[in-house]
């Protein structure tokens, strides 16, 4: 397939299949066995795309929904598309999805958070309707990422005297659907399938290498580098190569430059093909505990975030997308986690225009029990984590990897999120996920966050950088602030002490509800999280190992229902519709007049 994002050129077309889609559940996963992908879908309703279905319907079993569902859509493919490489191609399917087009199985992918595509060219009907059908499947097992389990309950209103149940050990909500943008796309048969650019920096001048993967046998292959006013500053012909930039611009957090990468092929008995990929310059790399971003150091002030508001849950939404990074600008952040998960493909080309800085994770999250009924058991053995969810997550690192490392944005992967890292078999597990990791790329660092003391951790010295995250005054403690910055330096210190590794504080905060006003502090009220950031934040100035520090969370969001989440997790210091509580000005205080 083709790593590289749709766009449109004089070789290349591109037709958002976004929109209003046709739609129904399948309650006992029979659609196939009714031959669902070989006709209309009968008795289905609206649904729109990219979305999460959950929270669309009125109905509570659409939101609860366990299993598979069904999208169908129709599309017209133009006669002047004939000749060419046609595919289809979902930005994300949540979790798993299998397709059709004119009843022919075309693709099935695993994994909820990254691209993949059909080549339709065999399949088309070309100058006509083609009716393109999706299964999803929004079921967790211990191989996926992130995990889950599935529970049965006694219902007698079920004929089988069971209802299916979905269990995960991560505190937010599983939402599922198509949630990402759908292209049907055009290119020559003989195409760039993709490009990989690095860059460095040698004195003044800027230094890009790129490498193609071509299909087919090119007779040319052309590189021109334009700036930002469209001028051309290098050239280079080949399938690889290095173009030099004599007194570069160069990218950096908070004044974004980016210059253009112009890759042209023409082939044998084919058609050219042209390809223009944004490029920014810069460097990354970890020296003396320091954090450095073009040799300078670099202080994370930020967020772990989620792709997450109301009624369209985690669907690509361009409106909240455009809203959080002139919050995150407004309130002086510089960089955001993409917790727990990687983001869409147009998040990430908003943080490398507007020059927020990005770590960059995976998936894997929920591999711990928190304390639950199985607490004292483990989770890294054959009958959860297990060497089947080892090959999926060393391939989410590979499809991941592949699409991100061209942002100048993303400065570092990170592998997991509070994995059982205390348990002996998770060694050889992130031991693999480490040496896939660097493999893959060996420009950028690589971290893991961690939630373990650091007398227990067995893991965390396999990564460049240490995430932490602690909840003093609220998980530990809880309505303690006079212990916060006690705890936390003590915590913080004996991670270096025992790792000597740089330190990320990843995340800390504490649950609000907006207009919960209480004096002296209280739990859940504005003053609590204001008072409890400012206090564990104070502690991190005097700190010189500490790299950043990364609140959670930016916005409230949604999780599943329980007696300790009312409506969500409310640790945003934004609401869900993204307006301020009072330790969004706390912070906006501190982090513009930041002395790191």
């Amino acid at each position: 397939m083709s790593s590289l994002y749709p766009i449109d050129s004089e070789s290349r077309e591109a037709k958002d299949l976004s929109g209003v889609w046709d739609f129904i559940i399948d309650p006992d996963d029979r659609g196939i066995d009714r031959g669902w992908h070989l006709s209309p879908l009968k008795g289905a309703t609206a649904m729109p795309v990219p979305a999460s279905y959950n929270d669309i319907s009125t109905d509570p079993a659409v939101r609860d929904h366990v299993g598979d569902v069904w999208y169908q859509r129709e599309f017209f493919v133009p006669a002047s598309w004939g000749d060419s490489r046609l595919a289809v191609r979902f930005g994300s399917v949540t979790h798993h999805a299998e397709v059709w087009l004119n009843g022919r199985r075309v693709a099935e992918h695993r994994g909820g958070f990254l691209p993949f595509e059909a080549d339709i060219s065999d399949v088309a009907i070309i100058g006509a309707s083609n009716r393109l059908t999706v299964r999803v499947n929004n079921i967790l097992d211990w191989t996926t990422l992130p995990p889950g389990e599935l529970t049965y309950k006694n219902d007698p209103a079920n004929p089988s005297g069971k209802t299916r149940r979905q269990t995960y050990h991560f505190d937010f909500f599983n939402f599922a659907g198509i949630h990402r943008p759908v292209y049907l796309t055009r290119t020559p048969k003989y195409f760039i399938r993709d490009i990989s650019v690095t860059t460095e920096i040698n004195g003044r001048d800027g230094i890009v290498r790129y490498e193609t993967d071509l299909h087919g046998n090119p007779d040319r292959i052309t590189a021109v580098l334009h700036d930002a006013e469209g001028q051309v500053v290098a050239e280079a012909t080949g399938p690889s190569g290095g173009l030099v930039v004599h007194g570069a611009k160069l990218w950096k957090p908070g004044n974004a430059y980016l210059y253009r990468l112009e890759v042209s092929a023409s082939f044998t008995g084919g058609q050219p093909d042209v390809y223009r990929l944004p490029v920014g310059i810069r460097t990354v790399r970890i020296e003396g505990g320091k954090f450095l971003i073009n040799d300078k150091p670099f202080y994370f002030r930020g967020f772990g975030k989620h792709e997450d508001a109301d009624l369209r849950g985690r669907g690509l939404d361009h409106a909240t997308n455009v809203r959080d990074f002139n919050l995150m600008k407004w309130i002086g952040a510089n960089s955001f986690r993409t917790s727990h998960y990687p983001y869409s493909e147009e998040i990430m080309q908003m943080a490398d225009r507007e020059g927020i800085v990005v770590i960059d994770e995976a998936p894997a999250v929920g591999m711990n029990f928190f304390g639950g009924d199985q607490a004292g058991e483990k989770i890294f053995c054959e009958q959860r984590v297990n060497d089947k969810t080892l090959a999926h997550h060393l391939q989410v690192m590979r499809d991941l990897i592949e699409r991100d490392r061209n942002h100048p944005s993303v400065v570092m992967w990170s592998v997991a999120n509070e994995a059982s890292t205390g348990e002996d078999a998770a060694v050889p597990y992130f031991t693999a996920v480490a040496e896939e990791t660097r493999k893959c790329d060996p420009t950028r660092p690589i971290s893991i966050v961690t939630f373990r003391p650091a007398r227990s951790a067995k893991v965390e010295h396999l990564f460049d950088v240490i995430g932490v995250n602690r909840y003093k005054g609220w998980y530990e403690n809880p309505g303690d602030l006079g212990s916060i910055q006690r705890d936390i330096e003590h915590d913080l210190r004996e991670l270096h002490e025992v790792f000597g590794k740089p330190i990320l504080v990843t995340e800390f905060g504490a649950d609000t509800i907006a207009g919960f006003h209480q004096q002296p502090p209280a739990m859940f009220s504005e003053e609590y999280q204001s008072e409890l950031i400012s206090l564990t934040a104070s502690v991190f100035d005097r700190l010189d190992f500490l790299i950043g520090e990364h609140v959670w969370n930016f916005a409230d969001f949604a999780t599943k229902q329980g007696p300790n989440r009312v409506l969500g997790n409310r640790k945003g210091v934004f609401t869900r519709q993204r307006q301020p509580k009072m330790a969004a000005h706390t912070l906006r205080l501190r982090w513009n007049n930041a002395r790191k």
